[in-house]
Formats: C-alpha cells, structure tokens, sequence
C-alpha cells in the first residue's frame, strides 16, 4: 500500500521471502494496492478543495502542483484519451503506479465510476509484469546462481542508461 512501492516490492517480497504461492501472492498485491486507490479518488478533490480554500499557501502550492503535473501529463491524455491512465499505472517503474494514477485522475477530472476501473485495469496489468520478472528472476538465480542473476541484472541497467543517454542526446 506504499506510495512507490506499491505491488512492486510487495509481490516479489512475498514470492522470494515469505514463498507465497503466486496466484495468492498476486492477488494480495492486487487488492493491496487498490485499497489507497479508493480513498485517494474518493477524498483527494473535498481534502485538496478544504486545505486551498483555508489555507493560502496550500492553495499557491495546489495550483503550482497542478499547472506542473498537467504540463506532465496532458499530452499523453490527449493523445491516448483515458486509457492513457491504464498505460501509466500498468507500467511497473517507481511513481507510475496507482497513487500517481489516482493524483492524474483527481487532477483531469476524471470521475470515480470511470477512473477506478482503468486503475485497478493498470495495476493487474502491472502486477502480472512484476509476477512473471520476479518468476524469471527466481528461476534464473535457481539454475545458474546469483552472479548469473546479477550479470543480467546489470547488463539490463547498461542498456537501459545506454538508450536513455542515446535519447536524450537527440532532443
């Protein structure tokens, strides 16, 4: 149910730690990480509308917070509509995950009844990503060992900061 963590370190902890059979593993990760998902759509709009309409410098900072995150975000909802929320959400990265994708919903006005299912869409998307890499993870650590483990997961980190630094040399 945390903010950046979310199904992220909950699936893989509860499949290498506490050695969860997957599909309770994924479905406990799942629901985890919905409950916030509910509140946040449900009490972001009257807290957010309370704490501006008392409090002068939360209003500078909504308002600051919410030109910033449009700025972020508009082109990819313009561009895929509300889908963009389960494209978001399903992507398995730190701060794309349900809590983001509640803020991206209460800052468009997306309502609750369309909102929640394009989430709760997102994050099974995003759970069953996280479950097949940590099943991967768990086989390739148990037929060739960690060092084999680890070389991949460097060599992955390499290519990753390699196109990062190719893409952002050709903007």
């Amino acid at each position: 149910m945390t903010p950046i963590g979310e199904l992220r370190v909950s699936l893989p902890a509860a499949l290498t730690i506490y050695h969860l059979d997957w599909g309770l593993a994924y479905l406990i990760s799942v629901i985890g990480n919905l409950v916030p998902v509910v509140f946040l759509l449900l009490f972001l709009e009257p807290v957010f509308s309370r704490l501006s309409k008392n409090f002068k410098i939360f209003q500078q900072f909504s308002s600051w917070f919410s030109t910033r995150a449009r700025k972020k975000y508009e082109a990819r909802i313009e561009k895929y509509g509300r889908f963009a929320l389960v494209v978001f959400v399903a992507i398995p990265l730190p701060l794309s995950g349900g809590w983001t994708g509640s803020l991206v919903a209460f800052l468009f006005g997306i309502p609750f009844k369309i909102a929640f299912p394009l989430i709760t869409l997102g994050i099974m998307i995003a759970g069953l990503i996280v479950l097949l890499a940590t099943q991967a993870g768990i086989t390739i650590e148990k037929y060739f060992g960690w060092t084999a483990l680890a070389g991949l997961l460097l060599a992955i980190g390499f290519c990753w900061l390699m196109y990062s630094i190719i893409k952002n040399k050709k903007r």
